[in-house]
């Protein structure tokens, strides 16, 4: 039932993710079974196991980092072009201002918890509430605002 519900809303949403303790590999067959699509994923503090776990659970294109700045984060972010970016609160407000939809991923933004079953159906709903908030369509992201700029100036000419 709570597949049924998320996936058409969620379905092909590319999602990059960047968390420390709360390894990537633990949440990244939820977006898989929201239809949505790991791009990238890193860690802080990570150790090789951590690497060998989450490289089998990847696909081939995916971008993986390692102990990134933010800087760093942000320049992949802006070549990748996610749909949504999950990661700690250093992270929030650098690409809630970039106009990205975030979702914190170590306090879970005072929800949560989002794993084991009845923690699924928190998780489809937290990302469905982040993505699809209406508050998104006020801001765009650099990428967006960057095609939509040339139109303007051809408008205006």
């Amino acid at each position: 039932a709570v597949i049924a519900k998320y996936r058409p809303r969620l379905e092909g949403k590319k999602v990059m993710l960047y968390v420390g303790g709360l390894r990537p590999r633990h949440v990244i067959g939820a977006y898989e079974d929201l239809g949505m699509e790991v791009v990238g994923t890193g860690y802080e503090f990570a150790h090789n196991d951590d690497y060998d776990r989450t490289i089998k659970e990847m696909g081939n294109a995916t971008l993986i980092y390692d102990d990134v700045t933010g800087y760093e984060f942000e320049e992949f972010v802006k070549k990748v072009k996610p749909d949504l970016i999950g990661s700690g609160i250093k992270e929030k407000y650098i690409f809630q201002k970039m106009g990205i939809p975030f979702r914190q991923m170590h306090s879970w933004d005072y929800s949560g918890p989002y794993h084991g079953y009845d923690g699924f159906a928190i998780f489809a709903r937290d990302m469905d509430m982040t993505l699809n908030n209406p508050c998104w369509n006020k801001i765009k992201a650099p990428w967006v605002q960057a095609q939509a700029e040339p139109e303007a100036v051809a408008a205006g000419a």
